[in-house]
């Protein structure tokens, strides 16, 4: 019996419903988008109880962000706004911290901060967490239960973005099969639409990521994704310079694609033909680097270790896929709906896509130790593991892929003449049933010309001629016939029967593949989530360094008059990098004494470094602050406080403590 594949309308319906199950389950389970920068400290700490208002908040970041003059809110207990509405950027060097500045003469209670800002690599981020003055109190603010990129409106971004991908590798695919595997396909109308379909569909998916950009990095409303001025502050980001560049790029691809399925398919001089091929290819080449390059310079890429090497393999990554996956989409759909394909442009896309892999291996291999990191992170992380699914995936295909190249070769080695008879005879006496009523016609009218050529050729050209109608039916008749003796033909030849049935294997797993390769990108690294982990504290969770501030008592006695008094100094969180330092100065009988001046130095003898200087600010009556004081290093710190209560009365105590 001969095997037949079965119909192209049925197996792309079921690839389109396997596609869009997977894809909302990825979706629907999967934590809204978390970014590459990650919140890793808060100044307060997340509960933390001060004794007094502090001048600011401030938050510090594993990766550089995009605040904006609403990114950061203090809300007192009865969710008024108690910041001043004006962002501070107290970044130094590698480390990523911006605050705000609170309102003079705050009343005791619990604050809430609620914050969201967008990563260096597009994604959103948000969090919230309260801390209290004096003493905590009831508050009525109630913390957001959404995060930022959640919700519809993060569905449908997440939704655009997997159609965008699969759109740039059917387009660039399509056209590098065209061009380099079968010239031939650029006049077989469903490979031509096939790759226009491509272009449509990033086309129209980069129009909804960037109407969709605001609301997706601000409130979450579908509604605000008309809103002219939110559209306008998108533009001016990276994300949204990025986006606008993919459409102008688009507009360079949709000449490409003219002039490929135009002036290239009518060319019948070889010369000309050859030349106008080397012009498409540089320039198709130039443009889909350029559309790759817009991811690339927007996403995970951009940031986080070596971008200056990142962003080039991304783009090689990017293009390999789009030449295999791609190239795959227009073979299956030129083995169902086209006459024939030559066996020499199969081989050819075999050679292609071998060489895809071997790119796919070696910029895969890169991108995984860049944002793994770890092999703790491999499996502890939700990145990673997304990673372990997407090369278990890839090596499903890779097999399967090897299957195809099997049936190629099959497919490419010549039949035996007796063979060929065989089949040939075959196929001449199975008729399918769909193309039964048309071939007894194409019989009848075949009848019909015979009897009319044994009386004489020039009675069955005048019996024609006489009815032009009849005619034209016969001719209609006998090229249906000559199509279904074509269509019996390609389904009796079992090499290409099973060739279409593992390529459509295979679409169907890159269907799945590209879905958690969506996915991926759209989660935080494994490194940058185990390096949050271990450098500081989540608003939202537990500490990952337990609090450990410094707490010391200093008697003091300038010899003047109101000159006795204790220092109580306050060093949180004791550990180095950024510290809080808060001076509460007393009388003996505790009340706060008011002095005109106090300086503090820090002095790490054991490794000569300081004294550091520090100059804390006057808060109120006997407090004294300051913030973001840096320790450098671990180690046994001599803290030296020098106290002045008169123009002439002063000195200075200090104490060892351990730091770090």
């Amino acid at each position: 019996m001969t095997t037949t594949a079965p119909r192209l309308g049925t197996a792309l319906a079921r690839l389109l419903i396997l596609a869009a199950a997977l894809l909302g389950t990825l979706l629907a389970g999967a934590a809204p988008a978390s970014a590459h920068a990650a919140l890793t400290g808060s100044d307060p700490k997340d509960g933390a109880v001060v004794a007094t208002a502090p001048k600011e908040v401030n938050l510090t970041f594993s990766e550089q962000v995009a605040m904006s003059a609403d990114s950061i809110r203090v809300l007192d207990p009865a969710g008024r706004r108690a910041d001043t509405g004006e962002i501070l950027n107290l970044c130094s060097g590698s480390i990523v911290r911006y605050g705000v500045a609170l309102r003079a003469g705050l009343p005791d209670g619990t604050y809430t901060v609620a914050w969201q800002t967008v990563s260096a690599d597009s994604h959103p981020i948000s969090g919230a967490f309260t801390f209290s003055i004096g003493a905590p109190s009831t508050t009525s603010v109630a913390l957001p239960d959404r995060t930022a990129g959640g919700g519809l409106v993060g569905t449908l971004y997440g939704m655009a973005r997997y159609v965008s991908y699969a759109g740039f590798a059917v387009l660039v695919g399509g056209g590098a099969f065209v061009l380099v595997c079968w010239p031939r396909g650029a006049s077989v109308r469903p490979v031509q639409q096939t790759v226009v379909r491509g272009w449509l569909t990033l086309t129209g998916a980069t129009l909804v990521m960037l109407l969709l950009r605001n609301p997706y990095t601000g409130s979450g409303e579908l509604s605000d994704a008309f809103d002219l001025a939110g559209l306008k502050a998108v533009l001016e980001t990276k994300t949204g310079a990025a986006l606008t560049s993919r459409l102008l790029l688009l507009g360079a691809a949709a000449l490409f694609v003219a002039v490929l399925f135009g002036a290239y398919a009518r060319r019948t001089d070889p010369k000309e033909k050859k030349d106008l091929a080397f012009g498409l290819g540089l320039g198709g080449t130039v443009v889909a680097a350029g559309i790759a390059g817009t991811w690339a310079l927007a996403e995970h890429a951009s940031t986080g270790i070596q971008p200056g090497i990142a962003m080039p393999v991304d783009i090689l990554h990017l293009l390999a896929v789009a030449a295999w996956l791609g190239g795959l989409t227009v073979l299956l759909v030129s083995l169902y709906k086209a006459p024939s394909v030559e066996r020499s442009a199969i081989e050819r896309f075999s050679k292609v896509a071998f060489g895809s892999v071997a790119v796919l291996a070696a910029t895969g291999l890169y991108q995984s130790w860049r944002q793994v990191g770890s092999w703790s992170a491999l499996t502890g992380t939700r990145y990673g593991q997304l990673l372990l699914v997407k090369i278990g995936l890839m090596c499903v295909l890779i097999g399967i892929a090897w299957i195809s190249r099997r049936w190629t070769q099959r497919l490419a080695d010549p039949k035996p003449a007796e063979e060929t008879a065989e089949t040939e005879e075959s196929a001449e006496t199975e008729e399918p049933e769909q193309a039964e009523a048309t071939e007894q016609a194409g019989e009848s009218a075949e009848s019909t010309g015979t009897t009319g050529a044994a009386g004489g050729a020039g009675t069955a050209e005048a019996a024609e001629a006489a009815d032009p109608e009849r005619a034209a039916q016969l001719a209609r008749q006998r090229a249906a016939v000559a199509t279904a003796r074509r269509k019996r033909e390609r389904d009796a030849d079992p090499e290409r029967a099973g060739l279409r049935r593992s390529v459509l294997t295979e679409a169907a797993v890159a269907v799945v593949l590209l879905a958690v390769t969506t996915v991926l990108t759209s989660t935080e690294p494994g490194r940058t989530e185990e390096e949050a982990s271990r450098g500081g504290t989540a608003a939202s969770g537990p500490a990952a360094v337990p609090d450990r501030p410094v707490d010391i008592r200093l008697p003091f006695d300038t010899g003047g008059a109101d000159g006795k008094g204790i220092v109580r100094l306050s060093l949180d969180p004791g550990r180095t990098g950024a510290n809080a330092l808060h001076l509460f100065v007393e009388r003996p009988n505790g009340k706060p004494l008011d002095v005109p001046e106090i300086k503090v130095a820090l002095t790490l003898e054991a490794k000569d470094v300081g004294p550091l200087p520090v100059a804390p600010d006057r808060i109120q009556t006997g407090h004294w602050s300051a913030s973001g004081v840096q320790i450098p290093m671990p180690g046994e710190w001599r803290i030296q406080v020098t106290v002045r209560t008169s123009e002439i009365d002063q000195t200075t105590i200090e104490k060892n403590v351990k730091i770090g």
